[in-house]
């Protein structure tokens, strides 16, 4: 008789499961025959066999225990949520909160948590503020406050003292997949800026920065960074570490930019620094327009455009990356082209309906 050892089920909280990366974790756990899967976002989901959503306020403490107060078979919390606010002060506040909320209505009453995996990003080095050290690494010092990927890191390496669950803070550069409705999504703003261009007949021309065009840049996928999440959050290796993830790869928009025009049969004119905050804020009736007449599914403007986050990363007129070896050491290997990944994502957009 066979004496096949049965692996133990563990269930996924994704915090933040509509946004680029908690949509796409979500994806790939659904891959995993051992998983069970709780969405959690605002706008909640469409529960499936593998998926059950929830709509939670998490700023709202007393909303927060009341839909969370019954998941005790909880055994990892993958915590991606966050509240966009116009300064850096002000993002501070609401993303400890929402952590704070989450863990407190979850590690009194889960007795099986194994662990909290923290997503954070380059905002740890202070790449947001300018210039910063490259390759970025792990061991860095941190930055003059306010931050509050530090704050939330801070507060899980306190909470864990004594406790029998660990933490994991993967750290991404920007990160590309699919998803709508996303502040921060870099492949979607330049395949509508593209499709824009295409549509009023003009050649494509980056907007960013005179010196970004030329800066060392790195990306992450998000598929990928979905393998590293759960990797990290399963290997005993990787207990209380941070691991900056990315593609593997380094590159600069003069070379890139070229082959997205290409991708989008698009002619090339020289870069000319402009807001796509300002020169887009105009183009919704054309976009429902274009919708209507390449009958493209009905999204909004406002969940297809992220022009604030799209001039954040195009005006880098400074190298940016991360080192990241640390990651391969501990055992995680996986890496992808970034020049395919963004012709994936395009590809994707134009399957869906999403662009023409």
């Amino acid at each position: 008789m066979s004496t096949k050892e049965v692996t133990p089920r563990k269930t996924a909280l994704v915090v933040g499961a509509n946004g680029v990366i908690g949509r796409n974790l979500i994806e790939y756990l659904e891959q995993l025959p051992d998983w069970d899967i709780i969405g959690l976002s605002r706008r909640g989901g469409e529960t499936n066999s593998r998926v059950r959503y929830v709509a939670v306020d998490l700023l709202n403490e007393k909303d927060t225990q009341e839909k969370l107060g019954n998941l005790t078979e909880v055994t990892h919390i993958f915590y991606a949520a966050y509240q966009d606010r116009p300064t850096w002060a002000e993002l501070v506040p609401p993303n400890l909160a929402m952590l704070v909320n989450v863990v407190n209505a979850i590690e009194p009453i889960s007795f099986s948590l194994q662990h909290i995996s923290l997503m954070q990003g380059y905002k740890v080095y202070g790449a947001h503020l300018g210039p910063f050290k490259t390759p970025a690494r792990e061991t860095d010092a941190y930055h003059m406050p306010p931050e509050f990927n530090v704050d939330q890191q801070q507060f899980l390496e306190k909470r864990q003292l004594g406790t029998n669950w660990t933490w994991s803070a993967l750290r991404p550069s920007v990160v590309c997949g699919f998803a709508l409705g996303n502040p921060m999504n870099l492949a979607m703003v330049i395949a509508i800026y593209a499709s824009i261009s295409k549509e009023l007949k003009l050649p494509l021309r980056f907007p960013g920065k005179p010196g970004a065009y030329n800066s060392l840049l790195e990306m992450t996928d998000a598929g990928l960074l979905a393998r590293a999440t759960v990797w990290a959050a399963t290997d005993e290796r990787c207990a209380n570490q941070a691991f900056n993830i990315t593609n593997g790869d380094l590159f600069r928009w003069n070379e890139l930019w070229p082959k997205i025009a290409a991708y989008f049969d698009l002619e090339l004119a020289p870069p000319l620094q402009m807001s796509l905050e300002v020169i887009m804020a105009d183009k919704e009736p054309l976009w429902k327009a274009m919708v209507e007449r390449h009958e493209l599914v009905n999204n909004a403007y406002k969940d297809v455009s992220s022009w604030r986050f799209g001039d954040f990363v195009f005006s880098w007129d400074y190298d940016f990356f991360a080192d990241g070896t640390k990651a391969r050491r501990y055992g995680f290997h996986d890496f992808i082209d970034t020049e395919a990944m963004f012709l994936n994502i395009f590809e994707d957009l134009r399957q869906r309906k999403v662009i023409p």
